[in-house]
């Protein structure tokens, strides 16, 4: 068992087979590569990261913002069940491309919102969302993958761990979109929301509308990989497909972060739910917060120790937070009213950009023969908890919902610790 267990962690994330168009590739292919996709994301989810914090107080009639959002995400969940062999069809570069499509929709739904149009863009935005982030997990691995070879890597003594590290915490700097799409809201819809009507959203989307554009173009600059379909698996029934997208649950090292993956689903719907979108800033604070984190976060991976220290650091700041409204936080007035939600904006985009980074790494780092079906697993529990939480956030009060944040938290927590512990004392992830 031990043998078996070093020699995945020897084998390397993604194998480059000589005389692959990757192999052939020059280091700054790729660099430009990276660079065009994370400002694609960054149009994309300017315009997508505000249009969804918007949602709950834009379209609320028979709550039809709260519940988009939640069919949204179970369709996302239901997908990412099939992403990964959907994304291998196609190859990467057509489904980033195919993904932005879902967006469009959605923005465009929003010019016009009600259940008819609403609704559907939601169930083909959950596609579109499962193919475009199975797609970007694709291609930082690969990128990953080439800049630990000699011809990219500039530190031969470099952990494995560390270039993971690196390549998310650069590419999550996209987190800044919540700063862009969030200021634009502020600014086009300021005068509206005094007079107690949202009459710029018109405007607004259209706005947003333009940035997806603007993201959709630049994915068709990607280069194109030659995917190799051979290495494709055939599946003899939709039962034999589901049974090997769920082997993943049968390890131990799953079933211990699968409250890991809900948790940081649920605290990204909370943060929108939370009364935080409604306050002008608060959401751009959280944007720049959540940024400078996964930027950092990134720089400091390096192996499993790192990132539990990272995870624990991140965790305990958004304890203190859920505690503070559990039993300190009150609304007030004046300059202390509007200090205060900045406060816990920057403090829980803090945590954010530690989930976001770590858990990328994390699992690039325990699955390396496996890291389709982990990454799938990963987006189903995050996508399935938001749902929840957006189903949930009409029926309850914030009190409850905090009360659920914080039980979620430390059974979360505990498991990742557990199984951390566990794995420093078998080995099986060396330092």
């Amino acid at each position: 068992m031990d043998s078996e267990n070093r020699t995945e962690e020897e084998s390397p994330l993604f194998v480059v087979h000589e005389g692959s168009s990757l192999e052939a590739r020059t280091p700054k292919s790729h660099a430009r590569d990276a660079h065009i996709m994370s400002f694609a994301f960054l149009f994309i989810f300017s315009a997508y990261g505000a249009a969804q914090n918007l949602q709950s107080t834009v379209n609320t009639e028979q709550g039809l913002g709260t519940t988009s959002m939640g069919i949204l995400y179970i369709s996302f969940t239901l997908f990412s069940v099939v992403a990964s062999i959907v994304v291998r069809k196609l190859g990467s570069k057509t489904a980033l491309v195919l993904g932005t499509t879902g967006y469009l929709l959605f923005i465009a739904s929003n010019l016009k919102p009600s259940w008819y149009t609403m609704i559907p863009a939601s169930v083909y935005l959950g596609f579109t969302a499962s193919i475009i982030w199975v797609g970007q997990d694709n291609v930082l691995g690969y990128l990953s993958c080439f800049c630990s070879t000699k011809p990219c890597k500039k530190d031969q003594h470099l952990h494995e761990g560390t270039i993971i590290g690196n390549f998310n915490g650069e590419f999550w700097v996209f987190a800044s979109t919540q700063v862009i799409g969030n200021l634009i809201s502020l600014l086009l819809l300021k005068d509206g929301r005094e007079e107690g009507a949202p009459t710029g959203t018109g405007i607004l989307f259209t706005v947003f509308l333009g940035c997806m554009l603007l993201g959709t173009i630049l994915m068709c600059f990607l280069s194109k990989r030659d995917d190799n379909e051979d290495d494709l698996p055939s599946y003899a029934s939709f039962g034999s497909l589901l049974k090997s997208v769920t082997a993943p649950l049968q390890e131990a090292r799953v079933l211990l972060i699968i409250p890991l993956f809900a948790y940081s689903g649920l605290q990204q719907a909370f943060n929108q739910l939370s009364g935080l979108s409604g306050v002008g800033g608060a959401m751009a604070v959280y944007g720049v917060a959540d940024a400078i984190c996964a930027l950092l976060a990134g720089r400091f991976t390096s192996d499993l120790y790192s990132v539990t220290l990272i995870v624990s650091f991140g965790s305990f700041l958004q304890f203190v937070i859920l505690l503070w409204l559990l039993f300190g936080y009150s609304l007030s007035s004046g300059v202390l009213g509007s200090i205060l939600p900045l406060v816990i904006g920057a403090v829980w985009g803090i945590g954010d950009g530690v989930f976001n980074t770590q858990l990328n790494a994390l699992l690039g780092m325990l699955f390396r023969q496996n890291t389709e079906a982990a990454f799938a697993q990963l987006k189903v529990w995050q996508s399935a908890a938001t749902a929840v939480v957006f189903f949930l956030s009409p029926a309850i009060g914030l009190k409850a919902m905090v009360i659920i944040m914080t039980a979620a938290l430390c059974i979360s927590v505990s498991g990742f610790l557990f199984l951390a512990l566990s794995l420093q004392k078998s080995s099986i992830v060396p330092s």
